[in-house]
């Protein structure tokens, strides 16, 4: 039931089109001022003494350009550029080979950092402060301690839940900075210097529509470009217009405010039980899907459009949702359902009695 189309974390076959159009340097990058603004002066100043810049941490949704910035910081530093994740360094010795193999100056982007092990993340801190990592061989009594020296490099670290870093993690860095949601206008930008590189004809009022449906997120802009052009290129005249954008956005079950078939069943399966509360488990079950899958992937855009909220006892829909799916707002209705209690009358109370 997931639609990739409007999901902003990367998929396999995304990833030669998104690296297409990718800003190669700070001077390219559409949006994100304050933190471009602090990242150039961070690398400017390095630049000047000589050094590596202090490490580097990088927060926000998925598909905002943290791994872009990322390469941006390597190319901005004209360094080698090594790139690895969380889930991916399970064993410290892992991270000891990796970290051991740069050279000075390099830049080390471990994505998803807050998912590192916690033995390679203890093996970390020293390489981050004093540029050595101390190899443990053996087991047992006999085990010793094998110091090696690390190259001088600058570590970039990206995460999209920033709460589950732990304190000396995030202690380590010299630089945090905090990716914040595209407006429609440099959306608009974004899609139209991608229909520049991909050579795709596109009209103002086309780059507009796509730009305001694309959940503030540039993953799913150029996604969504994408699919326009596939349908202009087969339906339609070649132009990516905005009738051809509007045509091609119901075709893959795209509305005016960017949600999509997973989204408005989670808006549904609440209003069905008359706005809610109802616990995110429940939640999943009712619209089959896992509930990893509702909390990261609907809930952060149905929270930022005011469609949904967070209490005590659970999710409810607000009366945005019930407005947005053409349905008449319940009298009372504040958040949650009509009457004491949040649930439908007509259904036993088994939604809101999970957290």
């Amino acid at each position: 039931m997931t639609d990739p189309l409007v999901s902003a974390y990367a998929a396999e076959e995304d990833q030669a089109a998104e690296q297409s159009v990718r800003p190669k340097r700070l001077a390219e990058l559409i949006g994100q001022h304050r933190v471009r603004e602090q990242l150039d002066l961070l690398l400017q100043s390095a630049l000047r003494r000589g050094s590596p810049p202090d490490h580097i941490l990088l927060s926000g949704p998925p598909g905002l350009g943290k791994t872009t910035l990322a390469m941006i910081v390597a190319a901005e530093l004209s360094a080698g550029l090594r790139m690895t994740s969380g889930p991916a360094i399970e064993r410290a010795g892992d991270l000891a080979a990796v970290l051991t193999s740069l050279s000075e100056g390099d830049v080390l982007f471990i994505d998803e950092i807050h998912r590192i092990a916690k033995p390679a993340e203890e093996l970390l801190y020293s390489a981050m402060e004093d540029f050595r990592v101390d190899v443990v061989v053996g087991k047992g009594p006999g085990a010793t301690a094998i110091p090696l020296d690390v190259e001088p490099f600058t570590l970039v670290g990206a995460t999209t839940r920033s709460g589950l870093l732990t304190g000396p993690m995030r202690d380590r860095f010299g630089f945090v900075g905090q990716l914040e949601f595209y407006d429609p206008d440099e959306l608009e930008l974004i899609i139209a210097r991608s229909a520049r590189i991909l050579d795709v004809p596109i009209t103002d009022e086309g780059s507009t529509e796509i730009g305001r449906r694309s959940r503030g997120t540039p993953r799913i802009a150029n996604r969504l470009l994408r699919r326009v052009r596939d349908y202009a290129e087969v339906r339609g005249t070649g132009v990516v217009d905005l009738a051809a954008a509007k045509a091609a956005l119901a075709v893959y079950d795209v509305d005016e405010l960017g949600l999509d078939r997973l989204d408005r069943a989670v808006l549904r399966a609440l209003i069905r039980q008359g706005g809610g509360p109802v616990g995110l488990s429940t939640l999943a079950v009712a619209v089959g899907e896992q509930p990893d899958t509702v909390e990261e992937v609907c809930e952060p855009f149905l929270l930022r459009t005011g469609l949904l909220a967070r209490t005590p006892r659970g999710r409810v829909a607000t009366p945005s949702a019930w407005r947005h799916l053409g349905l008449p707002v319940p009298a009372g209705t504040v958040g949650g359902g009509s009457h004491a209690g949040g649930t439908s009358p007509q259904m036993p109370d088994l939604f809101s009695l999970e957290p």
